[in-house]
């Protein structure tokens, strides 16, 4: 029998670290032959990715260029995998999440005829334009795609609403696989300064900032609080991976450069994120991922946003939304840094988003549907 030809498609980090465990497991399936295509809407900070997990696309569209706009992203992908879809005649293409490579690949699967799945499929704001331009991104994706497959009960909640009932599957989010691979014990930071930090007797916070729609006011006030915090618990120490934005170096760099506990420095591969975040004091992030890594960790997080498309760790009470305002900001976390009954509310190790078997469940669903298994996967149950 022909073998199934399943391709993923993604193009930032956050998307490879999420994917690179399916690809691996699809490769390792009889009836299936994985096709990878990248389109490298962030260079850089992809390759260190594929380089850890040790993929090597079968296509590269290698798309990025300087002060690139979503509709040049958009546009650039959706002919690229045109291209690449009819070289390759896949079976399935796979994408991710949420950003501009996700919603072009779907895109241009759907006018190739080409059946399209959903990882990371349901998650809702309900507000289009936050986060920008993700919501509209996964909810036009939502549309397009055959297969869905859903981190939480939540996210298929949320598809059902929509009229979405066929081909959802609960498989949890293949991130928690990722940190199976990522996280090492005796781990050795090749970015020197971190090796030096004492995780023991300092409160390191890790600290990301970048989406667009905290850009302008948001980015100032978050900055201002940190500044804040930095001064006024002079033994904490913030470690700051700047993501390579123009305008997000220009905020960092002007809000913090001069304070000799706050440390920016360039992004951090995978590996060494993962080993970091579970080594720090907590965490402070408007990303969407460490929302869903640090929990699994035991780190309390404060969200630098408004709203969180990952309501389970909020429930769970791992997660707390600060906002964007500097003073709720400040306060929430100096909370954590002062008292130790609410750092302990909020530092306990709950898994909402997954077990590490996610990438298992979805080669299991993608076997099911393509008549290659009986039954469907068991569905993911937080524990």
């Amino acid at each position: 029998m022909k073998p199934i030809r399943v391709m993923t498609i993604f193009g930032t980090r956050p998307e490879a670290i999420k994917m690179a465990p399916l690809v691996r497991e699809l490769a390792g399936r009889d009836g299936m032959e994985s096709l990878c295509c990248v389109t490298a809407q962030h260079r850089q900070m992809l390759d260190s990715v594929l380089e850890i997990f040790r993929l090597k696309p079968d296509y590269d569209l290698n798309i990025m260029e300087p002060n690139q706009t979503l509709s040049t992203i958009t546009s650039k992908c959706l002919a690229g995998v045109e291209q690449v879809l009819g070289q390759a005649r896949p079976d399935l293409v796979l994408v991710h999440g949420d950003t501009s490579t996700t919603f072009a690949g779907a895109l241009a699967a759907f006018y190739s005829k080409v059946a399209v799945g959903h990882v990371e499929a349901g998650l809702r704001t309900y507000d289009k334009y936050s986060p920008f331009p993700e919501e509209m991104n996964r909810t036009l994706v939502g549309d397009i795609a055959d297969l869905h497959f859903c981190p939480t009960v939540a996210n298929r909640d949320n598809l059902a609403r929509e009229g979405i009932t066929k081909g959802v599957f609960i498989t949890g989010n293949t991130v928690i696989d990722a940190l199976k691979t990522t996280i090492v014990k005796d781990y050795h930071f090749s970015t020197d300064g971190l090796n030096w930090l004492d995780f023991a007797g300092k409160k390191v916070i890790l600290v990301t900032c970048h989406r667009r729609e905290n850009y302008g006011r948001p980015m100032e006030n978050i900055m201002a609080a940190l500044r804040q915090l930095a001064q006024t618990f002079p033994d904490a120490e913030l470690v700051y991976p700047v993501h390579l934005s123009p305008v997000v170096q220009q905020a960092a760099h002007a809000g913090l450069d001069d304070l000799p506990n706050v440390h920016l420095i360039a992004p951090l591969s995978a590996d060494e994120m993962h080993n970091l975040m579970g080594r720090c004091y907590m965490v402070m992030t408007d990303s969407g991922g460490l929302q869903e890594e640090a929990p699994a960790l035991g780190k309390p997080v404060l969200v630098l946003r408004r709203e969180t498309e990952r309501p389970e760790a909020v429930a769970a009470g791992t997660v707390k939304l600060a906002g964007t305002e500097q003073e709720d900001i400040f306060r929430m976390a100096a909370e954590l840094l002062e008292c130790p009954e609410a750092y302990a509310a909020m530092a306990h190790a709950v898994n909402p988003y997954g077990d590490g078997f996610a990438c298992r469940r979805i080669a299991d669903a993608i076997e099911w549907h393509f008549g290659l298994r009986p039954e469907p996967p068991q569905a993911f149950r937080a524990q």
